[in-house]
């Protein structure tokens, strides 16, 4: 999809159709929607007075429109909801409902006319976005029934805005929402399609690409760090674990202040279970366990094109966790690169031992703040249910620039507690922790086990289990994956960017 904008009238631009925000309860009376009305034969007042359309989020209304006053063919009315709440964020909302819509009815080229008042580089990078995500389908395998239908041209309208920044920002939101959609790509992969080695290789066409340092360790360099953790998960599986390490690091950095971001994410490309198997139904969804790993190459592959100028790490520990004669079993001890031993209580409690050995290698390699992120616990969707992830962590100001970016982009992320007494629910007997606490606060627990393995760094953890893949389609974006994070953490690199 080729896309642009501009910052001339919106009543000039040649477009099969045109889409534009409208607010809750909005009248055709005065203002822009009397010029839309009039430009558009009366159409818009006679929707807007039959109350087909009240300018709900997400509702919409498709019109035909007579010769003359536009040169687009279609109107496409989109709600933005309240005037008061519309933001940056309800604008790539709003991008995505107009790309999914216009395409259903086999529309080629697309104006989005966002109507937000800002800076126009943001609100053009937003669209771009939104509608880029928009256009996402999980139908990749089938060979009938597929999405063909296909928009060519994606134009922004920002009535006199600057067309440099309108360039710059339709550029930024092509290389964020294609970034999303390569992380979804990737969780919508079948196990047998994306093993670690598959994960490796994808990870080493990014580097190639995009000009990002790449080391991958195999199980036997993991073994000689003493990755004890980590290993303990592979163990049951005949595909070998690897240890995905990419790092951005800017031509002209702003500062050599030693500071240094690593972004570590859960990268288990299929989990059974292990010999703590999992129940059958809804398993083939274990395939997305790696989101958290391909939320972090995500990442990366955006911040290696926009460049920042502060370096970025990113680590992704990736594994099969499968049952075999070979497999960790439930009260074995395993012992972490860093030394410490753990009491292995449940091997579905695996994303957690990867992680371990993940975090300590990317202090090793010099972090100084560390997010990792992970589908990691069931008990996130029954406290925060499929609306907000979890963060939590040792650093409050990570945490608040964590919630902050995503906020900013329109990502929910809830802090929970992490009091140094959810600690004690993982001591073990036998070992100096074990990997699972117990039912109560199943995602605190988790989160105080990698707490073990982050101190002396600025740390803060992100549980995306009950958002990383969606059951439901929505107006602006397909059922399954929905690439949560990769935006929240490429805002977050540019907010840093800018404190420096």
């Amino acid at each position: 999809m080729n896309v642009e904008g501009t910052s001339g009238p919106y009543q000039g631009v040649d477009t099969h159709a045109l889409a534009v925000a409208v607010f809750k309860d909005e009248k055709a009376d005065d203002g822009f929607l009397k010029d839309l009305d009039a430009a558009s034969g009366g159409v818009v007042k006679s929707a807007i007075d039959s109350e087909e359309f009240k300018g709900k989020e997400g509702e919409t209304a498709y019109l035909h429109l007579p010769p003359g006053g536009l040169k687009a063919q279609r109107l496409l009315l989109i709600g933005a909801g309240d005037k008061a709440e519309y933001d940056a964020a309800r604008v790539s909302e709003l991008g995505g409902t107009a790309a999914r819509f216009l395409r259903s009815k086999s529309v080629k080229s697309v104006a989005v006319v966002p109507r937000l008042e800002g800076d126009p580089e943001l609100i053009a990078a937003r669209v771009v976005e939104g509608a880029i995500m928009g256009l996402f389908e999980i139908d990749k395998y089938r060979t009938s029934d597929k999405e063909q239908k296909v928009i060519d041209r994606l134009i922004v309208v920002v009535d006199g805005a600057d067309k440099d920044a309108l360039n710059r920002g339709v550029k930024r939101g092509q290389i964020v929402g294609e970034s999303v959609n390569f992380t979804r790509d990737m969780a919508n992969e079948p196990g047998a399609y994306l093993t670690p080695t598959n994960m490796a290789e994808r990870a080493q066409e990014i580097a190639s690409e995009f000009n990002l340092s790449i080391d991958v360790l195999d199980e036997e360099r993991m073994q000689k760090e003493g990755m004890g953790s980590l290993l303990s998960v592979s163990r049951g599986s005949d595909e070998p674990a690897k240890l995905i390490i990419l790092k951005y690091t800017p031509a002209k950095p702003s500062n050599d202040n030693g500071k240094l971001l690593a972004l570590v994410g859960k990268g288990i490309t299929f989990d059974s279970g292990g010999i703590s198997l999992k129940p059958g139904e809804n398993m083939e969804l274990m395939k997305y366990d790696m989101t958290g790993g391909a939320t972090v190459l995500g990442a990366m592959r955006a911040i290696a094109q926009l460049k920042p100028p502060i370096p970025v790490l990113g680590v992704a520990p990736c594994s099969e966790n499968l049952p075999s004669g070979k497999a960790t079993k439930p009260g074995d001890i395993v012992r972490a690169m860093t030394g410490k031993t753990i009491e292995v209580i449940n091997t579905d409690a695996e994303g957690r031992l990867v992680l371990a050995d993940a975090i300590a290698y990317a202090k090793k390699l010099g972090a100084t703040s560390i997010i990792d992120m992970a589908t990691l616990t069931g008990a996130v969707s029954i406290a925060l249910g499929d609306v907000h992830a979890a963060v939590l962590g040792t650093d409050q100001e990570l945490i608040d620039e964590i919630i902050a970016a995503g906020k900013e982009v329109g990502e929910k992320f809830w802090q929970l507690p992490l009091d140094k007494e959810y600690s004690k629910q993982i001591k073990s007997d036998i070992a100096d922790i074990k990997n699972v606490g117990g039912r109560k606060a199943g995602t605190i627990t988790a989160a105080a086990f990698l707490k073990e393995f982050a101190d002396g760094v600025a740390w803060a953890h992100l549980d995306i289990a009950g958002t990383a893949w969606g059951d439901e389609a929505k107006p602006y974006r397909a059922k399954g994956p929905t690439g949560i994070a990769v935006r929240t953490l490429i805002n977050l690199v540019d907010r840093a960017s800018r404190s420096e």
